[in-house]
């Protein structure tokens, strides 16, 4: 069986690096549609593109959570968390209506349901109630471009970096919390991918440390290996995470790694990072003050972390996809 291919779906944002990788590794052809796979109505119209484009007897492969109203083509997707059910401040009455009225019946009629962890897999078994064969783990791998070897970013300080994006469950106000009140360095900063909002930058000034944070603005791809390799650490004490490809990305740089002990984060980091309640500010900080003054942790951790990376990669995940659509095809 032949499947089209949503590719609206390739960005740059985690959905959209996932999107690129099976895209340039599978080669399927491309479903004719247009508009953003996000939009509530994209329902409707990836539909009636389905009948339209697709014969009888191919199928539709998205890898996104995107969903036709009625499923006419053998189905499979992605869904890489339930992050805007499980999360209220994610959440809104649209989502919350489209998760149950599209997603969890997409879930049942679909011939294989892909994800990105043991945690999210869990979940969505749990949430619509179907058999766990039908949900398939496909991990997420690391580029190799992420490695030790990438050019360091110098911007002449001492930094932690926070690979983020403003959204709630980035946990951003209990970070900066954290730093502002971490017995560390007053010289070492606090570096923020994506631009700042006037309630953080409000936030900081409150603690007395907008001096020490950098925000850089939107980060290119090519980028992100130097970022991570010339900070001290990363500071990722997410609330929800499908997988967390920072974490990964990091350790494959020899970037010390702090983050959460919820969620997906534990799965990917295993014992190569720093594991702390997110919801505490106390142990968020504890955590900053160890990457920042403990150089012999610093090394285990790069170590540990080099090693854990390793076990996650794009081929990989290729490989289960490839599985996952030929065993929907006999």
């Amino acid at each position: 069986m032949r499947f089209f291919y949503d590719a609206r779906w390739i960005g740059e944002h985690g959905i959209g690096r996932v999107a690129r990788v099976l895209d340039e590794a599978l080669q399927l052809p491309h479903l004719d549609i247009k508009g953003s796979p996000s939009s509530p109505l994209d329902t409707l119209f990836l539909w009636f593109a389905s009948l339209k484009n697709i014969p009888v007897g191919e199928g539709l492969f998205t890898p996104g959570y995107n969903a036709p109203l009625f499923i006419s083509r053998p189905f499979v997707f992605t869904i890489h968390d339930l992050n805007h059910i499980d999360r209220p401040e994610n959440s809104s009455f649209l989502k919350t209506v489209y998760y149950s009225l599209i997603m969890r019946r997409a879930c049942r009629k679909a011939a294989a349901v892909l994800t990105v962890s043991e945690f999210s897999r869990q979940r969505i078994i749990d949430w619509a109630g179907i058999a766990p064969s039908k949900v398939i783990n496909i991990d997420n791998g690391v580029d190799p471009a992420y490695n030790v070897h990438a050019l360091a970013y110098q911007p002449g300080f001492r930094y932690l970096l926070s690979v983020s994006n403003r959204k709630p469950h980035k946990n951003e106000p209990r970070i900066v919390k954290a730093f502002a009140a971490a017995a560390i360095d007053v010289d070492v900063r606090l570096l923020f991918t994506g631009k700042p909002t006037d309630e953080l930058l409000q936030l900081a000034r409150s603690l007395g440390v907008e001096s020490r944070l950098v925000f850089v603005g939107r980060v290119a791809e090519e980028d992100l290996p130097g970022l991570y390799r010339g900070a001290m650490g990363l500071v990722f004490p997410s609330l929800y995470e499908g997988f967390g490809l920072p974490v990964i990305e990091a350790m494959s740089c020899g970037t010390p790694v702090l983050t959460a002990n919820t969620t997906s984060l534990p799965e990917v980091a295993g014992d190569a990072a720093l594991l702390v309640n997110p919801d505490s500010i106390e142990e968020i900080g504890k955590g900053i003050e160890a990457l920042c003054n403990d150089q012999t942790l610093r090394k285990e951790l790069s170590a540990k972390g080099l090693l854990q990376a390793a076990r996650f990669s794009w081929p990989a995940t290729v490989e289960k996809v490839r599985w996952a659509l030929a065993s929907v095809s006999r």
